[in-house]
């Protein structure tokens, strides 16, 4: 059984995304942070399976748990491509637990992979925020940068070139011309 880290391991906090968990002290891998909890929805009850709102934690095909209770500080661990905890779901005990999946360090933001079908229906119209998608996106402008401006310099080379080689004209008659007429 895994350790469960102390109640103390962890805050909330100003994030990229809104608010954000961060750890307080460090965090071993495999340690369990903190538990995901609130009411028990079940789906087959229409008035639960209406409800709307961005915490809730779906255990399987019926059970959902509606994180949104003001003590379920586990509602604020935003989503990463990248995270260092994953959640432990345990639809029979119909509990889940967020456990650690790398050393986390004092000052860092815990997160984990929302899955796929929030981030098709959430993230994806807005933009992942996690570090690692928003260094991917530096990269690629830094890139889309460097590509322009070097099909800029290369447009000028050439708008130069043609111009240095395009003979000047003076009232119709080309200047500098070597056929043996007078130069206007």
């Amino acid at each position: 059984m895994p350790a469960i880290a102390s109640s103390k391991s962890y805050r909330v906090g100003r994030s990229k995304t809104g608010l954000g968990l961060f750890a307080t002290m460090p965090i071993k891998k495999g340690t369990r942070i903190i538990r995901y909890f609130g009411p028990i929805l079940d789906s087959r009850i229409p008035e639960q399976d209406d409800i709307e709102n961005k915490y809730l934690f779906e255990l399987n095909g019926r059970w959902t748990i509606d994180g949104s209770v003001r003590k379920n500080l586990a509602r604020y661990i935003n989503h990463s491509c990248r995270p260092n905890a994953e959640s432990d779901v345990r639809p029979r005990e119909r509990k889940v637990f967020i456990r650690a999946i790398k050393n986390i360090e004092p000052g860092d933001e815990i997160n984990y992979d929302y899955g796929t079908d929030y981030f098709k229906a959430y993230l994806k119209p807005i933009g992942c925020k996690c570090p690692s998608c928003e260094t991917k996106r530096k990269k690629l402008r830094a890139e889309a940068r460097a590509e322009r401006t070097k099909v800029k310099a290369r447009t000028e080379r050439k708008a130069k070139k043609a111009g240095a080689t395009k003979k000047k004209k003076l009232n119709g008659h080309a200047v500098g011309k070597k056929n043996g007429r007078a130069r206007a």
